[in-house]
């Protein structure tokens, strides 16, 4: 009697996202933590020195936390209303932030109580930054000014009123103490010179500006609002590249540490990383709610995302230490085990093959035996049917090539055709499962038909299904129109060369009958 040959599992193309080297680096993370906040975060900032701690601003409150602590190792609470835009200094011992009263306060990292109070704007600040010299402070409030401070004398210096709506986004050169950028709500990017009093630079964004970035360079501008991310030529003011790759307002810009990556978030929820020589998306993160603000740590160790629901996530790079390797009894080298592969037979040498052992399958101990529903429970169990659906439709193909699948699904309680149907309910609509999972579909219908009403478990489950299999045969018949017209289409082109060609040869037969003509005159005329 010839031996069982166990059940052929079909390959199939893995389905996914190319490996690239961006995308090995930006999966590098650990699972996430998140931490809850009172209120919305606003701006998530690093500081530029170590320990490289980070200051989050959300609600009435600036907390400062560690790399990798969950809880905040200092918080500044001395705002009457909302805090905005908290910001380090480039040596990482003053923070500033601005206030919904249109107060700027200046906080040393070490004390609690601020150094500095700037009073002079009427509305909500919601944008400051240190200039490169450290001693000075630039603010962009909603009462449509853009002001320049000096931080030994809490004096206001400048005042720009340039902008017809509220400035809700800016920047300063770390190379030019007198330069800084300033985004606003009336569409348009401004660059200011604190030495001619006015702004040098105006560039058109065309929506409400959220976010805007100077590359360490200075020669490039990044500006973000409604679904574009620009990028702009300070030199020249020219528009070099605009990115629309997402679905609602681009909230946030940031660099990573190399700056060959620029990094998005935007209310869509996701978080785009683009490479700056292609500008083109390289990567992608999920989060579970709109994002307002976005920052990376030195050298990318960190990334952080703050959400409209208040919660902070914060994800670590994973390290890449090896551990020591535990001592292990010491085993036979890999020559032992090869002893004799490579020996030679001879004239009157006799080769026994040792017969190898064939370790079944449990599915396939089960056909071999005929427990044909059993075979069919065990690849319907969670781990198999999630991890490798392939194996689960080769058993069903198998069983309806031996004409018992409909033995094999026939009385089942409502928990196990629960099991089978939620099966076809994920898989019935991709290509390459379809003309299977179809095929146990309609039996499954044929079987059941009779006790339809009586789980409304199961009857839901049912109109589940016929729903996706609607949808389905809609599909493949505007595939099926496309099809058509694209034949059509076809069809046509292909008759207009044939004419076209057809036209060519008669333009060239009649000069060929004219030089025969010629030809027997001449022969005529010799006679």
């Amino acid at each position: 009697m010839a031996g069982y040959k166990p059940v052929a599992i079909q390959t199939y193309p893995i389905l996914g996202e190319k490996i690239t080297q961006d995308t090995l680096y930006w999966n590098n993370y650990k699972t996430p933590v998140q931490i809850k906040e009172f209120g919305a975060v606003s701006k998530v900032d690093f500081s530029p020195q170590p320990p490289y701690n980070y200051a989050v601003t959300a609600s009435s409150r600036i907390h400062i936390y560690g790399r990798y602590s969950q809880e905040p190792i200092k918080t500044f609470s001395r705002f009457k209303d909302t805090a905005y835009c908290a910001t380090f200094r480039q040596d990482g011992r003053l923070l500033v932030a601005g206030s919904e009263d249109g107060g700027v306060q200046l906080f040393d990292i070490s004390g609690r109580a601020p150094l500095r109070q700037f009073e002079g704007h009427t509305k909500a600040v919601h944008t400051v930054d240190f200039t490169a010299d450290k001693y000075h402070v630039v603010s962009g409030a909603d009462d449509y000014t853009v002001k320049l401070w000096d931080i030994p004398n809490s004096k206001e210096i400048l005042t720009f009123k340039e902008h017809s709506d509220y400035v809700r986004c800016g920047c300063a050169s770390k190379l030019n103490p007198d330069l800084f950028v300033t985004g606003s709500y009336d569409h348009t990017v401004k660059m200011f010179d604190a030495r001619t009093n006015k702004s040098v630079l105006s560039v058109e964004h065309g929506q409400p500006v959220e976010s805007v970035l100077l590359f360490p360079s200075g020669g490039l501008l990044v500006s973000s609002g409604g679904r574009y991310v620009k990028v702009w030529d300070m030199l020249k003011g020219q528009l070099l590249v605009s990115l629309k790759n997402h679905h609602k307002t681009v909230t946030c810009v940031c660099l990573s540490s190399s700056g060959q990556r620029l990094l998005s978030g935007s209310l869509d929820r996701k978080v785009k990383v683009y490479s700056t020589t292609s500008y083109k998306v390289v990567h992608s993160f999920d989060y579970a709610a709109s994002i307002l603000s976005l920052a990376l740590a030195h050298e990318d160790e960190t990334i952080v995302v703050g959400m409209t629901n208040g919660i902070l996530s914060v994800k670590h790079r994973k390290s890449e230490a090896k551990k020591d390797p535990l001592p292990r009894r010491r085993r036979p080298a890999y020559r032992t085990f090869i002893k004799g592969k490579n020996y030679m037979k001879q004239r009157d040498d006799i080769l026994i093959n040792r017969p190898t052992k064939k370790h079944l399958e449990l599915y396939d101990r089960d056909l071999k035996n005929f427990r044909i529903s059993k075979a069919l429970d065990r690849v319907l169990e969670p781990s198999c049917v999630i991890k490798t659906p392939e194996v689960t439709v080769s058993i069903i193909k198998e069983l309806n090539r031996r004409g018992v699948l409909a033995n094999a699904l026939a009385g089942r309680d409502e928990k196990e055709i629960s099991r089978v149907l939620n099966f076809l309910i994920r898989n019935l609509s991709q290509p390459r499962f379809a003309p299977v999972l179809i095929n146990a579909a309609e039996i499954i219908i044929d079987i059941y038909l009779p006790v339809i009403g009586q789980s409304p478990v199961v009857d839901k489950k049912f109109i589940l299904l016929q729903g996706l299999v609607e949808k389905e045969i809609d599909y493949q018949r505007e595939l099926l129109e496309t099809l058509g017209m694209m034949d059509m289409l076809f069809a046509t082109m292909t008759r207009q060369e044939s004419s076209s060609l057809l036209e060519h040869t008669s333009v060239e037969f009649p000069d060929k009958k004219k030089t025969a003509s010629c030809c027997l005159n001449r022969t005529k005329k010799n006679f």
